[in-house]
């Protein structure tokens, strides 16, 4: 499913954002951000998902220009040291810059529907050779197929070909359920219970890492929900998950190793 990536994949995330939900104000230097990345991909990460501005809830918007400032240092250094990148964002001129400086993925919570100066998000990557990640998240076209009483599996199958229509490979997508966005826990556990149907879309990333569904489930607070996180990553991948989007890789890397030995 992803050439050159193992199945199950772990991709560790690495925020440069000062409001991340789940790890506070960001205040650590260029080079040590580089070698918190590092540190993920030896404990087992095979992906860096690089964040520059937080999509949580309430979240403030930042400029494309503030974005790539917090981001491009970053991900210079870690292609330096050839590490398979993603970045999370949703601006068309965030992904236009970004694909000059080399990275693997873009992860969309809007799906590639943006539009901005540099022009439209799909027109921006169909002729890269990048994979896409795209969410079943904040998008007008998602939020009115939840109004007509359309499923999950069904927005994002739909999704799924309106992309190969706009010219996109299907060896590039990879769908992602989107827990937390927009979603009430019963959607969020469906993220989770429909994955045998979603994977025979697409490759499914599932990203529930400290989320407040897992909150509300344990009733913890964000620094203690590790152990739910983990659980949650074991069933997505038990449940058919390509990818498991994490904060906590060793821990992850190291239940999904048992789960394997004994399966």
């Amino acid at each position: 499913m992803l050439v050159n990536l193992p199945t199950p994949c772990i991709q560790g995330i690495l925020n440069v954002t000062p409001d991340s939900f789940s790890e506070g104000k960001y205040s650590a230097s260029i080079t040590d951000t580089i070698n918190r990345g590092l540190g993920l991909i030896a404990q087992g990460a095979h992906i860096l998902d690089v964040g520059g501005e937080s999509t949580r809830p309430g979240y403030s918007p930042v400029s494309a220009t503030e974005e790539l400032q917090r981001i491009l240092p970053i991900i210079n250094g870690l292609i330096a040291h050839s590490i398979y990148i993603s970045v999370d964002t949703y601006k068309p001129s965030v992904m236009k810059a970004i694909l000059a400086a080399g990275v693997n993925i873009i992860n969309d919570v809007n799906a590639l529907q943006g539009e901005d100066d540099s022009g439209l998000a799909i027109d921006i990557v169909r002729n890269s050779d990048c994979r896409l990640i795209i969410m079943d998240g904040f998008s007008l076209e998602s939020q009115a197929q939840k109004r007509a009483g359309i499923g999950l599996v069904t927005r994002l199958s739909m999704r799924y070909e309106a992309l190969l229509q706009a010219g996109i490979e299907a060896s590039r997508i990879i769908i992602d359920p989107g827990i937390g966005f927009d979603k009430n826990l019963e959607d969020n556990l469906d993220c989770i219970r429909h994955l045998p149907q979603l994977k025979q879309i697409a490759p499914v990333l599932i990203g529930g890492s400290r989320k407040s569904m897992l909150g509300t489930i344990t009733n913890k607070a964000v620094d203690m929900r590790m152990p739910a996180s983990i659980a949650l990553a074991l069933l997505a991948v038990q449940r058919g998950a390509s990818i498991v989007r994490v904060h906590d890789v060793c821990a992850t890397v190291d239940a999904i190793k048992v789960w394997q030995a004994v399966y």
